[in-house]
């Protein structure tokens, strides 16, 4: 049996995943931005196993990288996950289909940093992902006008929202994606990872 964080029908709840290699406060602001903006009661932050996109061998082990988010997120109202390790999802479109069946009732909604937002189209399957849930996209240093403009950014076109209706957005049928503006990390995990000794 797989567990997940606390769930109900009804629940608003924001997906965040990602390799977190390492956490930084940018992600800390896209999480915080997303359960503030949007009205959501809770943020799940997904360690994921691996990323397709990037060379695995380039990934400290799985459990070292949950530990330290988990040491990293501490808010009553993020909870960080790591279902997807043992579920042995590749792609995000699987994680969404699991949590559409397995959490019926709930009000999910994809979060991403706008620098993830401007490679969205490169992910499998990424229609279907838009297609099932509403996106939240946290602007990020350097992605703010890829994201607008760039990638996947004309097939949004006509889903894509005002900021002022964001905290309605899990109200909404998808294809549906408010793109939000705020406080701003400079801090990227490549750039960490350059600057460890």
């Amino acid at each position: 049996m797989i567990k997940l964080p606390p769930h109900a029908p009804g629940m608003r709840i924001g997906l965040f995943g990602g390799s977190f290699n390492p956490p930084h406060q940018g992600h800390r602001l896209v999480a915080l931005t997303a359960l503030r903006r949007a009205g959501l009661d809770a943020v799940w932050v997904m360690v994921t196993p691996g990323n397709p996109l990037k060379d695995p061998a380039q990934l400290p082990p799985f459990a070292q990288r949950l530990a330290d988010v988990e040491k990293f997120f501490r808010h009553p109202r993020i909870r960080v996950t790591a279902f997807e390790a043992p579920l042995r999802v590749r792609y995000s479109w699987q994680t969404v289909e699991f949590l559409a069946r397995r959490g019926r009732g709930v009000k999910f909604v994809w979060v991403m940093g706008a620098d993830n937002l401007a490679g969205f189209h490169r992910w499998r399957r990424w229609r279907d992902i838009a297609n099932t849930l509403p996106i939240l996209v946290v602007d990020r240093p350097g992605s703010t006008h890829r994201a607008a403009f760039g990638g996947a950014a004309g097939w949004f076109s006509r889903a894509r929202l005002p900021e002022a209706q964001a905290a309605g957005l899990f109200r909404r049928k998808p294809p549906a994606l408010v793109l939000l503006h705020g406080p701003r990390s400079p801090l990227s995990s490549t750039q960490l990872r350059q600057r460890a000794p």
